[in-house]
């Protein structure tokens, strides 16, 4: 059903991937020969598709973002543990401002970024629907939104690009922005593409985005700028769209069969088959040195794996331990068991090494519950019953019982903290989820068991060649020297 959309992300995307230089890789060495293209409906979408298959690059969520989420937290370590690789130094806070998985993160995302600011200049000139001119603004404007989202909570201030960039020297008047301005226009974007987008797709358009997806971005925008009172609101109406729900089985979460299913709100699309669209999670998550136990085409990465910590986090009975992760596998060899934790979130046979169908989960109901419920803890100084019943709705599912009632406020904030993290554990929501409640420095001390955090590793180094190429508009973030 899927592999139209895919197929023609892959053909889109090479519109604006060609010819960038490093300079934000936002401007092309030349300015941009748009005489014969966005002139109609077709153009249009594939522009639009452009935007959607950024979110596939290695810079985005098809590498980068797994290890600013998830590697950097509690939840997962890389296996060279004390190495150099790029995501070992991440994961263990030694990042320099050469680092290149940052480096990727903003080259990609702000290409993606050019092919939103693209669509948004170009479409008022194409003959077409107005209804369809009308959706594709709001899915370049949630997408827009979305890569604004996942920048500023990495690197903080950074430059605010609302229109093409067309040529090198265009691109040195971009300098970076208060993260609040950031979050004010990722606001103002999100706000049209809920009016602009549908409930739902059918057929081959199913996994683009839709109302319910902008309003829980919205939502979760409003939850980590500290506007508590519009969060709540705004993830009340995606309660009350009444077109999403927890499905009944959490493992039924996974299968690549299932994908897009009615817990899903919002995906970052995969697809397997050579066409280079496919996904490398499984083959990066499985144990290194695991050979074909685990995985049965590729190599095994040993990246974001599942941390002691992790591990014992689930409370005894919990439904979603046995869904999330295994303790380790048998050496078929040996017949031994190996215990070496990984995910099992990210299951499939790839097509080739690192070309499988999973997709990479954004948004789900269970999400919105949580942050519903943390929202109403916030707004009320404690928990009300409606923020029980959210909370409680999703432990349900777990199997577990209910909290006990008359939790204070920051009982309720940590179990909420404790909910989230198992609930959705290796979906990139950890590290960001400690950062936004201000817990990462204590939480990350106490997981090292020595004082390897401090609160300016909130944000991550600003990556050096965009420092080199702009050092007047350009700065490095406090506390990275190097």
């Amino acid at each position: 059903m899927m592999m139209k959309f895919k197929t023609y992300i892959l053909i889109a995307i090479c519109i604006f991937t060609a010819g960038c230089s490093d300079f934000l890789e936002l401007a092309p060495k030349d300015a941009t020969n748009v005489k014969n293209f966005y002139r109609n409906a077709a153009d249009m979408q594939a522009a639009v598709n452009a935007a959607y298959g950024m979110l596939t690059s290695s810079g985005e969520y098809g590498y980068a973002y797994y290890n600013v989420s998830e590697t950097r937290s509690d939840n997962t370590y890389n296996f060279e543990v004390g190495g150099n690789l790029p995501d070992a130094e991440l994961d263990q806070f030694k990042m320099a401002s050469t680092n290149e998985i940052t480096r990727l993160m903003w080259i990609d995302t702000y290409r993606g970024i050019l092919a939103c600011n693209a669509v948004l200049d170009h479409i008022d000139g194409a003959t077409m629907d107005q209804a369809l001119r009308d959706r594709f603004i709001g899915e370049a404007k949630f997408l827009r939104a979305l890569k604004y989202f996942n920048m500023v909570r990495t690197f903080g201030d950074i430059p605010l690009v609302l229109s093409e960039t067309k040529s090198v020297s265009e691109g040195y008047g971009q300098a970076r922005v208060a993260t609040a301005e950031v979050y004010n226009q990722i606001v103002i974007d999100l706000t049209e593409a809920e009016q602009k987008l549908p409930l739902a797709y059918t057929g081959s358009d199913i996994g683009r985005a839709t109302k319910g997806a902008a309003k829980a971005l919205l939502g979760k925008v409003y939850l980590t700028s500290g506007n508590f009172a519009k969060a709540k609101d705004k993830l009340k109406e995606v309660i009350d769209q009444g077109n999403y729900r927890l499905l009944d089985d959490y493992a039924a979460l996974w299968p690549v069969a299932n994908a897009n299913h009615q817990e899903s709100i919002f995906e970052v699309q995969f697809k397997k088959g050579g066409t280079g669209t496919g996904s490398s999670f499984y083959n990066n998550f499985a144990p290194r040195n695991s050979g074909t136990n685990v995985i049965k085409v590729g190599f095994a990465g040993g990246r974001n794996n599942p941390t002691a910590d992790m591990v014992a986090a689930y409370e005894r009975g919990d439904a979603r331990k046995a869904a999330s992760l295994a303790t380790g596998y048998t050496d078929a060899a040996t017949g031994k068991f190996v215990p070496d934790p990984y995910t099992l979130k990210y299951q499939d046979t790839p097509f080739a090494e690192g070309d499988a169908d999973n997709n990479w989960t954004v948004l789900r109901y269970a999400d919105v519950l949580l942050m519903y419920a943390e929202a109403i803890n916030e707004v009320n100084n404690g928990p009300t019953a409606e923020a029980y019943d959210a909370i409680n709705a999703v432990r349900k599912r777990a199997k577990l019982a209910a909290l006990p009632a008359g939790m204070s406020k920051a009982a309720f904030a940590l179990a909420m903290e404790h909910e989230r993290q198992v609930e959705l554990a290796f979906e990139g929501h950890r590290w960001f989820d400690l950062v936004r409640t201000g817990r990462e420095v204590v939480v990350m001390n106490q997981h090292f068991k020595s004082p390897v955090v401090a609160e300016f590793n909130a944000v991550f180094p600003i990556p050096q060649t965009q420092i080199d190429v702009n050092p007047q508009g350009i700065k490095q973030n406090p506390g990275y020297t190097f």
